[in-house]
């Protein structure tokens, strides 16, 4: 099998001088296999545009007051994914069966709050000591001067949601016996809206040891279309894939093609990009520890950061294949027979 023969592969390819760029990279490419595609497709059937969408509209409601870092609103939103977790019996990582993984105001600032990041955990059944992070942000603007409540319904509610609803699709995996090799941890990070706080804490001090982290697939806004997709609305923004393994590009590349056939837009992905998306979300404090990582983002939009992003703007139903694909990429990861490579 391709997955079997994938490491003395790239290792042919990575030392034989007397082939160009262009076959290492087809070689690469040609031994992409994926992992149990039927599987795949059965338990992608349990992401649904009406749960996410039930999720997103608590979540991205007034009651949560914008979630900023440490607000009681942003501590309601965190006890809701806790909650949702336990509901689903998806435990934490914790020995103590905790879900938060505390950070003291002293360590974001004195205009905070002590706030937290919430962990759940699929622990793997054969290699469970590597780890597979997939991750969003779930705190956002909160409340301005005048009492407008920032809701961020995509920025980042969209990745809330949709952590949640592929943790319950590993889950019931898990219990029907097809468990992933590899742990999968969801992790939703705070006070990324200031200065990726909660995913440098949480490298800081891991869950779990960083060499043991096999990849991020960081979640950021998959849940609008932006202005150049108008009239194209089935794509998603891919950044970051080929930074640290081309393997990880690649496999990105097959998942999509397998099941999803999104547009694999990599625009923003462009080293003197000058947005410089690829530093601007949770995922960097991955890759600076030379972590391969995956930014999915939809664009800026008319309601970024505006009290406009609000849950009634949501395509759910792109939110949906978009949810599906990042599901699909992290099976591939935590299935295939070798860890992913990191040759850059």
């Amino acid at each position: 099998m391709k997955v079997l023969i994938y490491a003395s592969a790239f290792a042919l390819v990575g030392s034989c001088a007397s082939l160009s760029h262009k076959e290492k990279m087809q070689a690469i490419a040609d031994n992409i296999e994926i992992s149990q595609p039927d599987q795949i497709k059965t338990y992608a059937q349990t992401i649904t545009s009406n749960e996410l969408k039930e999720h997103l509209y608590f979540f991205a409601s007034d009651e949560l007051q914008g979630r900023k870092a440490g607000s009681p609103g942003q501590k309601k939103g965190t006890k809701f994914i806790s909650d949702y977790y336990k509901s689903q019996n998806i435990p934490s990582p914790y020995p103590d069966s905790s879900y938060f993984q505390n950070i003291p105001k002293a360590y974001l600032g004195e205009d905070f709050n002590d706030s937290e990041n919430v962990l759940a955990f699929i622990k793997g059944k054969e290699k469970p000591e590597e780890v597979i992070v997939v991750s969003a942000h779930h705190d956002h603007e909160g409340i301005d001067k005048d009492g407008n409540i920032y809701n961020g319904a995509d920025d980042d509610g969209s990745g809330t949601v949709a952590l949640l609803e592929m943790a319950e699709a590993f889950k019931e995996a898990q219990d029907n016996g097809h468990g992933p090799k590899r742990s999968i941890l969801f992790l939703h990070l705070t006070a990324e809206e200031d200065g990726l706080q909660g995913s440098r804490f949480y490298t800081e001090n891991p869950a779990f040891p960083l060499e043991n982290t096999v990849a991020n697939l960081n979640i950021d806004m998959i849940g609008r279309v932006d202005r150049n997709h108008e009239k194209n609305p089935e794509y998603i923004y891919i950044i970051g894939a080929d930074r640290l393994s081309t393997e990880l590009h690649y496999i990105s590349e097959a998942v999509n093609n397998e099941f999803t056939n999104l547009s694999l837009n990599y625009k923003y992905n462009e080293e003197n990009e000058h947005n410089r998306y690829y530093y601007r979300s949770d995922h960097y404090n991955f890759a600076k520890h030379n972590i391969p990582v995956i930014f999915y983002f939809n664009g800026e939009h008319e309601d970024y950061h505006q009290v406009t992003d609000t849950a009634d703007k949501i395509e759910y139903d792109i939110l949906e294949k978009r949810t599906k694909l990042i599901f699909a990429t992290a099976w591939q990861l935590a299935n295939q027979e070798n860890r992913i490579i990191v040759d850059k």
